[in-house]
């Protein structure tokens, strides 16, 4: 699991909700939920952002923390 399907499924359980009730809330198929839950390594970003946007949330690039100085 990678950090965020572990947010995701954080999230709706904190929110009391199945994994139906996110997919009906966000317009996505009971798979895509599952998949992207279970850490799915190849998923559409609009598809993740209209998932996260339930929480107030959207993927976006930052930064890698790396623990070596970079430029």
């Amino acid at each position: 699991m990678n950090q965020l399907s572990k947010l995701i499924k954080e999230r709706r359980k904190k929110l009391g909700m199945t994994q139906h009730d996110l997919s009906v809330k966000s317009g996505l198929g009971l798979r895509l939920v599952r998949e992207i839950e279970q850490g799915k390594q190849s998923m559409r970003m609009d598809k993740v952002n209209q998932l996260l946007d339930l929480f107030g949330m959207e993927l976006v690039a930052a930064p890698k923390n790396h623990s070596t100085n970079n430029p």
